[in-house]
């Protein structure tokens, strides 16, 4: 059986398999790579900036069809997935406009005279380790900000998706990117430490579960090379008792069940004001029991399958401690009778300590519901996480959601909107939610050589 295979998670029916990588073809690529970036990075801006131009029009040109891919890989939602294609679109062109002001030079005030500037280069070849859940997405806020630096790009892509990652290296090979700007790789995970370990290979990039990422930055670590990681989040919906419900309400289902409910920053924890709980549990769980969930090839279809069986059970598993062990349903709480990885969205309260639901990030349409007696006690149960990601607040007081954004321990922190993600703004967590951070011009620093370049007086 292949590693890298299409498997119709609506159906359960393998469409077909993919090769991995020899050996041989590995230090081939890495060698390209490494070849590549010596012309890359000496390489004018302005042909950076056209190539991330023309790739920005091949994705908004391919639309349907890559929407098509991995609707087919991993259930997404049609109408979502063609979203997602155009936030990759205006990733890329973000880049091509912004990224040569980021690279500017920076004059730096010397004491003794003379002159200063800090210069930002390219590091060399760098390796992406990306999943399945947004299978553009991901790759994009990797490789736009860093091939406008001037690396190369290797690219591992998650098992599940090798049509999905052809399709983007294609967009590359169209778009007339020097050979070896960006490869991709059905590589093995021994493959990958070995990669990790090249001395040509200067950094990587790991989007992923936590266990994924220990195990990655402990190699590179290893081997002196710098990591970004973005990891798992439980993040947290704070529903304070001066929000709109309305609007809290169609905002926690989006941020709770858009993409199945499999997004690192998904809205988990839903944590509501006593005062407003019951109205908002109405309003919430009404808006839940209201989607249309199926066929995900379907324009009107807004729920889809989970990405895999290996997803659906898991999720089930943690749904199944949680009741067992007293937490009460409000909606859903099993699988569908149906082929394929099928879970009905699911509404959970009552869920305490002792339940996997409370600690565990829940990848899928499962919400947990808690009520909260004060803002100090939304805060505390906010922070009570080994993640430290994204959140969320509701309320109509600016001033006093500003106060409980500045007491949340996370990277990121959306008020009166669903959790998301936009080209301008940085994105990354604390804790064991990861380090680094992508997008924005935050995005373009990570992997840079910051030279300093000194004129004595």
């Amino acid at each position: 059986m292949s590693l890298y295979a299409v498997t119709n998670p609506a159906t359960g029916e393998t469409v077909k398999a993919y090769p991995t990588a020899t050996d041989e073809q590995i230090h081939a690529a890495v060698a390209t790579a490494d070849a590549a970036f010596r012309a890359w990075n000496r390489t004018a801006l302005a042909d950076r900036v056209k190539l991330l131009g023309r790739v920005a029009e091949l994705y908004t040109e391919r639309r349907d069809e890559l929407a098509a891919i991995v609707t087919r890989e991993m259930g997404k939602p049609v109408f979502q997935a063609q979203i997602e294609v155009d936030i990759v679109a205006s990733i890329y062109r973000y880049y091509a406009e912004n990224g040569p002001s980021f690279l500017e030079d920076e004059e730096l005030e010397v004491a003794a005279g003379g002159t200063a500037i800090v210069r930002k280069d390219g590091l060399g070849v760098l390796l992406g380790i990306m999943p399945w859940n947004f299978p553009y997405y991901q790759v994009a806020r990797f490789a736009a900000p860093n091939l406008m630096n001037g690396n190369t790009i290797l690219l591992k892509h998650a098992p599940q998706c090798p049509e999905s990652a052809l399709a983007v290296e294609q967009i590359f090979r169209d778009a007339g990117a020097p050979e070896g700007a960006y490869l991709n790789l059905f590589a093995t995970n021994g493959q990958v430490a070995d990669i990790i370990a090249d001395p040509r290979v200067q950094g990587v990039s790991l989007t992923g579960s936590e266990r994924a990422g220990s195990a990655v930055a402990e190699i590179a670590g290893r081997n002196l090379k710098k990591v970004v990681l973005e990891l798992g989040g439980s993040d947290p919906f704070l529903v304070l008792d001066s929000a709109d419900l309305d609007q809290a309400a169609t905002h926690a289902l989006l941020g709770r069940f858009g993409n199945t409910g499999q997004a690192c920053n998904a809205a988990k924890r839903i944590i509501v004001a006593d005062a407003v709980y019951d109205l908002f549990v109405e309003k919430f769980v009404s808006a839940v029991t209201s989607m249309k969930v199926g066929d995900p090839t379907e324009a009107d279809t807004f729920m889809g399958p989970l990405s895999s069986t290996a997803a659906l059970d898991g999720l089930a598993a943690q749904v199944d401690d949680a009741v067992a062990k007293g937490a009460t349903v409000l909606t859903g709480g099993g699988r569908l009778d149906q082929p394929g990885a099928w879970f009905q969205p699911t509404v959970l309260a009552g869920v305490t300590e002792d339940m996997r639901a409370f600690s565990e990030e829940l990848f899928g349409p499962v919400a947990v519901l808690y009520r909260v007696s004060s803002e100090d006690e939304a805060v505390e149960l906010a922070n009570n996480s080994v993640y430290g990601l994204g959140a969320v607040i509701q309320s109509t007081d600016p001033a006093k959601a500003a106060e409980i954004a500045d007491r949340l321990e996370t990277g990121m922190v959306y008020i009166n909107e669903a959790p998301g993600s936009a080209a301008e703004l940085p994105f990354g967590g604390i804790k064991r939610s990861g380090v680094g951070r992508e997008l924005g011009k935050y995005g373009m620093d990570e992997f840079v050589n910051r030279k300093l370049i000194r004129t004595a007086k």
